[in-house]
């Protein structure tokens, strides 16, 4: 074990470097669009229902069909692996979003109004500030959920720490397979654990 590790260890960066390429780039592209559609959502409730349904639909659809579906449009590759990401991504934040923005209490709402604010003051000045912690636990669980299946994506040719694991069950390396997989599970749960530490600390400071 220690010894792939050591001969290989170029590899298994690489790997690792294009996972977290792939998941920083897909969350970058992920959260400008989940927030460009929460503030259209925030003015329609119809529209906000109406965006969650449809993602939640996408969602339920297994990674693997959907990777399927979009490659005769976007080939094989890190395009269609990020869009998939990105689309994905979109019912966990806007879930959350929307739900964190909307839990505001009614009354600090209705004092905002009735001193003159507008429904764009109301939403930055009041709705986001205090709708941090929420927020950013919409963002952590799209985090993790991206690393987890951004390893599937190395089935189209996206690579990163996918491409260990499934190189290993093709060819039935028992190292390859079990670097893999720690590899992947020690990146979410380092990741996750990282993320927790930080929605402690804006918790403290709200």
């Amino acid at each position: 074990m220690i010894e792939y590790l050591i001969n290989h260890s170029d590899k298994l960066g690489k790997a690792l470097l294009e996972h977290l390429e792939l998941v920083v780039i897909t969350l970058i592209i992920s959260i400008l669009i989940a927030s460009i559609l929460t503030i259209f959502a925030m003015y329609s409730r119809v529209i906000s229902k109406l965006l969650i349904y449809m993602f939640s639909v996408i969602y339920s659809i297994p990674s693997l069909a959907l990777f399927a579906m979009l490659i005769p449009v976007t080939g094989l590759g890190k395009v269609t692996a990020i869009t998939v990401l990105v689309v994905y991504n979109q019912y966990l934040l806007l879930r959350n979003f929307i739900g964190a923005l909307n839990e505001v209490e009614p009354a600090i709402i209705e004092a905002a109004t009735g001193i003159g604010m507008t429904s764009n003051q109301i939403l930055f000045k009041i709705r986001l500030p205090l709708s941090k912690k929420a927020l950013f636990t919409g963002v952590r669980l799209a985090v993790v959920s991206t690393i987890g299946i951004a390893t599937i994506a190395a089935s189209i040719n996206a690579g990163g720490l996918g491409s260990i694991l499934f190189d290993g069950l093709r060819t039935l390396d028992v190292y390859k397979i079990v670097w893999g997989s720690i590899l992947s599970a020690g990146l979410a749960v380092s990741v996750n654990g990282i993320l927790s530490k930080i929605e402690k600390l804006i918790e403290r400071r709200i």
